[in-house]
């Protein structure tokens, strides 16, 4: 398990602008401040991933997105609700209240509350974070830790331990509003 000091220390990797990497519920991840541009800019490059496709978001707790949500209907909020925490990733219309270097060039952002405990304990300490595969474009996402270092060696500022969770695949991609998958997982 991870201490509470290690996280600790990367939360305040991510508030001072880092980038760091955690094990989520099938892979590591890639993380950062979603509101810190020149951060979002590293993990994007870190990537080779241009920014118009966007990113993810990953909270600890659906409250943690109450700004984006607070206009949708109950329909909608008992959807997101009733799949999280788990490994359901919902595009969520942004109602532009998020900055274009996250949602790319979609009216839409794609939302997950993870059920992993280190992504939710990190989140807990530093609020929704940008959560993204850790691999270079076109490369197998890093299932070990090994695997992340001998993609990014060197060029993270931050590794939080702990181990991947057992599911096989990423998070299924939904739309919301149409409910359609996007992403099997």
């Amino acid at each position: 398990m991870v201490s509470n000091w290690q996280l600790q220390q990367a939360a305040q990797v991510v508030r001072y602008g880092g980038v760091i990497a955690y094990p989520t519920e099938a892979v590591w991840g890639l993380g950062c401040d979603p509101w810190n541009d020149e951060a979002v800019e590293r993990v994007l490059a870190l990537k080779d991933r241009p920014a118009h496709k966007g990113l993810i978001l990953v909270a600890a707790d659906i409250d943690q997105f109450d700004f984006l949500l607070e206009d949708l209907p109950e329909i909608w909020l008992a959807r997101l609700s009733g799949s999280w925490p788990g490994p359901h990733t919902w595009l969520v219309p942004h109602q532009n209240r998020l900055p274009e270097w996250i949602s790319g060039e979609h009216s839409s952002v794609a939302l997950r509350v993870s059920a992993h405990p280190v992504v939710r304990a990190l989140c807990r300490l530093t609020g929704p974070l940008v959560s993204t595969s850790a691999n270079p474009a076109g490369r197998p996402p890093a299932r070990s830790r090994l695997r992340l270092q001998q993609y990014f060696p060197g060029q993270l500022d931050q590794i939080v331990g702990g181990s991947v969770g057992g599911r096989k695949n990423p998070s299924l991609i939904r739309d919301l509003i149409s409910g359609d998958v996007v992403r099997a997982s």
